[in-house]
């Protein structure tokens, strides 16, 4: 356990120290560099931006509104006869859209469940195990000028599907 706590450490800085002995070895300006990356990144997040605060804004108004308790108390009925809990649903649908979004949910969870129960095993599991699939698609896709997505969205939403199915198969066999 030591030594994991020791590597956790010291793998950030090696790292860097790498790559800058690297830079100094074939004789770049690793500033210049540094310099010329950070002003990309910079313009990426400024051509991001407005897809960013759009997402937010419209999760924020779904969760402020009640539509999502809504739709899980009409899913909810449907998908406990599968085995999938309904309090569940929320954080399903939001970590489609927004991971922050569906971390406060999930936080929610652990405070009305308990970060040990059932739910929260599932929640977790299935948090690390889907992804933001329409902010991925319209930030990452915007960003690179793709305009047709062809199978994307099905084979992502397959994915989650599957993510979230055995997400809550690992919790039961908790």
């Amino acid at each position: 356990m030591k030594v994991m706590i020791f590597l956790s450490d010291v793998i950030i800085p090696v790292l860097i120290f790498c790559i800058v002995g690297y830079g100094l070895l074939n004789r770049q300006n690793i500033y210049e560099e540094f310099i010329e990356g950070a002003k990309d990144g910079f313009q990426t997040v400024i051509g991001i931006m407005p897809t960013l605060i759009g997402l937010m804004v419209a999760i924020g108004v779904l969760r402020a509104s009640g539509f999502l308790d809504a739709v899980s108390n009409v899913c909810g009925s449907l998908t406990s006869r599968i085995g999938f809990p309904p309090e569940l649903l929320p954080v399903t649908l939001v970590k489609m859209f927004s991971s922050s979004a569906a971390t406060g949910l999930l936080l929610d969870l652990y405070k009305e469940y308990g970060a040990d129960s059932f739910l929260g095993h599932a929640a977790s599991i299935m948090m690390s195990s889907t992804e933001t699939i329409f902010y991925t698609m319209s930030v990452y896709f915007m960003t690179v000028k793709v305009k047709k997505s062809r199978y994307t969205l099905a084979g992502a939403l397959l994915a989650t599907l599957a993510g979230t199915i055995a997400s809550v198969i690992l919790a039961r066999s908790m």
